[in-house]
């Protein structure tokens, strides 16, 4: 069998039997496209040995692809080794004799400083309460026509976009899937599709949270769109995460923060606030919906970053003077 042959089967064999995101398909297809533009022509499915897995390895390096893409993509090529193994037209996985080493990885998680999640926040707020001033006379009629209230939707949903996100620490994808029928009202909880097929739970506990998602979906339900999705688009569609990024750069942009903001950055800021103020790595880890702890104690280094901090500058020890 071809590789390229064995790469569409895979794709309608694996992907229809898995219960796998789109993106995470777009993914698999993205890296195993770069395999079948390295191999040669013609290249069989046999043809993945050792030797060539380790020489593509190579040659990602030599491209300075960072440790953890290379292993992104070794991670796909084996799984798609080990879906013909089972097939039985492989008759044994070629990573059994493979050793590769990408390196350590050691990047933490970026979050925010406090003072910047606040800003970011208050301009959405700013951003929404500028939209919808009370007015009067020939200004109120304006306010009514269509134009103005999909401006008011659209300050509306940017607010509640930025507050769930820090709220709940939900993924960017996870906030884009989020349909009309996953917010239970009366429990105050989101139903969310998790990464990995892994759903949970999203307790919403702050009383203005609470009443700024109310007014979205009141707002949202009035709208004539046939969609299902919570946040819409000026479309009337579903709003992408690439929309939901371009919100947060404009939040960034209109409250004067310097550095690059992504809508992932709220998801590290809140975990690793939880684990500053005291909160049970567990509970964090059920927070964000990690399948592994180990994921989760990637942000006790930036909390333990802080605690250093603060011990540095307010150890009572600091205070005696040596004699």
């Amino acid at each position: 069998m071809q590789l390229d042959q064995a790469i569409t089967e895979f794709f309608n064999g694996y992907f229809s039997t898995h219960n796998r995101s789109k993106k995470t398909e777009i993914a698999y297809r993205s890296d195993l496209d770069q395999l079948a533009a390295y191999v040669p022509n013609e290249c069989s499915l046999a043809s993945l040995n050792p030797e060539l897995i380790e020489n593509w390895a190579a040659d990602l390096r030599k491209k300075s692809y960072a440790p953890a893409s290379m292993r992104r993509k070794m991670v796909v090529l084996k799984v798609f080794c080990s879906y013909w193994v089972r097939k039985g037209v492989l008759l044994e996985s070629p990573f059994w004799r493979v050793k590769l080493s990408f390196g350590r990885i050691n990047q933490l998680p970026r979050a925010l400083s406090e003072s910047e999640i606040h800003d970011l926040i208050v301009q959405a707020r700013q951003n929404h309460r500028a939209i919808n001033v009370p007015r009067k006379g020939p200004a109120l009629a304006r306010a009514r026509s269509s134009a103005a209230a999909a401006r008011s939707y659209r300050t509306l949903r940017n607010l509640a976009l930025v507050d769930l996100l820090f709220a709940t620490g939900m993924r960017v994808g996870e906030v884009s899937a989020l349909n009309l029928a996953d917010f239970l009202v009366t429990e105050l909880v989101f139903k969310v599709k998790g990464k990995g097929g892994r759903d949970r739970l999203a307790f919403v506990v702050d009383e203005q949270t609470v009443r700024i998602q109310k007014e979205h979906i009141e707002m949202r339900s009035r709208l004539p769109s046939t969609s299902t999705a919570l946040f819409l688009n000026a479309s009337g569609e579903r709003l992408s995460t690439q929309g939901i990024a371009n919100i947060i750069a404009q939040f960034r942009k209109d409250a004067g923060i310097e550095r690059h903001i992504t809508p992932h950055m709220l998801r590290h800021t809140v975990a690793t606030l939880l684990l500053r103020n005291g909160v049970d790595i567990r509970v964090v880890q059920e927070f964000l919906g990690h399948a592994s702890i180990a994921t989760t104690q990637r942000y006790t280094h930036v909390a333990k970053d802080h605690l250093v901090q603060v011990l540095r500058e307010r150890h009572p020890s600091l205070a005696i003077k040596t004699a």
